[in-house]
């Protein structure tokens, strides 16, 4: 019995629905803040990188400007050129230099181009041939400046000078000065002239010139040595011996035959005399004969002026271009 009440007074001093000691009654959630942070991660760190790389880790930027492969980065490049700039100045002498030199060479071409034109129409009308000029190495643009002109060379083309057909002239003139003084436009320091006559040339030319002689003559011979040419025709032959006679050149008369006799040089002396004297005297600016040689081929002679003025248009139409 007494066992019971044991049992019965334990009971009673336990409650209806036991709790767990470790429990309260009641029990209170964990608290948990407003807005959850997810647990820590660990991220695994990468390999460092190599040292010429310049990021620590893989971190985003900004893409970087490909180059653009056309363009030669090597060498900067500069928008604009500065005064101050060596390279500036030397570029801007460069241009200076060139464009300078450019119009140098346009006007001493044009000079000379204008040059030619003259002289040649002045020496054509002279001799009535064909000519060709050309200055010398000295630039035509300075002589101008000084007002002097030298080494001009001239050449006709070998078909006449005026009527003597076959005669060419190769002419050097210096020291020319244009100065419109009203008696003359300047004045010709030197002129010297070469003149071959050829033996083609004198024929035909007494053929045309001089009367009744003229239309029997059918070839010219030289003879270098004894200084003499000779007429032949159909009825006879004349030998003369060109000689500077009255600053021009004459042909003097040493024999005339005909017919199988000897006839008087009087008989063919003022034709010829007529003749060389229309051909090679009345030159302008003075220009004479100085010397006269026979060679295998024909006749030499030299003519020349010095310190000559040259004559106004009103004077001589041939000079009007100057």
């Amino acid at each position: 019995m007494s066992g019971r009440r044991e049992d019965h007074q334990d009971q009673r001093a336990q409650p209806a629905n036991p709790i767990p000691p470790t429990q309260p009654a009641n029990p209170v959630p964990p608290t948990q803040p407003a807005n959850p942070v997810p647990p820590t991660q660990q991220i695994p760190q990468p390999d460092p990188p190599p040292q010429h790389t310049p990021h620590a880790g893989p971190q985003h930027y900004p893409p970087t400007p490909q180059a653009d492969p056309s363009k030669d980065i090597s060498v900067p490049v500069k928008s604009k050129l500065r005064f101050g700039d060596p390279l500036s100045i030397v570029l801007i002498l460069i241009i200076v230099v060139a464009l300078a030199f450019a119009g140098l060479l346009g006007g001493e071409l044009y000079a000379r181009h204008r040059g030619d034109a003259v002289v040649a129409a002045v020496v054509e009308c002279v001799v009535q041939d064909k000519v060709s000029v050309s200055f010398g190495p000295r630039p035509l643009l300075l002589q101008h400046m000084t007002g002097g002109y030298t080494g001009i060379n001239i050449e006709t083309a070998g078909n006449q000078i005026r009527e003597a057909k076959g005669m060419k002239v190769d002419l050097t003139i210096d020291d020319v000065r244009i100065q419109d003084t009203g008696d003359s436009v300047g004045t010709v320091g030197a002129l010297d002239a070469r003149i071959t006559w050829s033996s083609d040339g004198i024929r035909e030319t007494i053929q045309d010139a001089i009367p009744l002689l003229g239309g029997t003559v059918t070839e010219v011979n030289t003879d270098p040595a004894a200084g003499t040419i000779e007429l032949v025709g159909r009825l006879g032959r004349v030998t003369a011996r060109p000689q500077v006679v009255d600053n021009g050149v004459s042909l003097q008369v040493l024999e005339v035959s005909g017919l199988g006799f000897r006839l008087p040089r009087e008989i063919v002396q003022p034709a010829l005399d007529v003749f060389t004297s229309r051909l090679t005297r009345d030159y302008p600016m003075g220009i004479h004969a100085d010397s006269v040689q026979v060679t295998d081929t024909g006749v030499v002679s030299h003519f020349s002026t010095r310190n000559a003025p040259i004559p106004p248009a009103t004077e001589d139409p041939c000079f009007s271009g100057i």
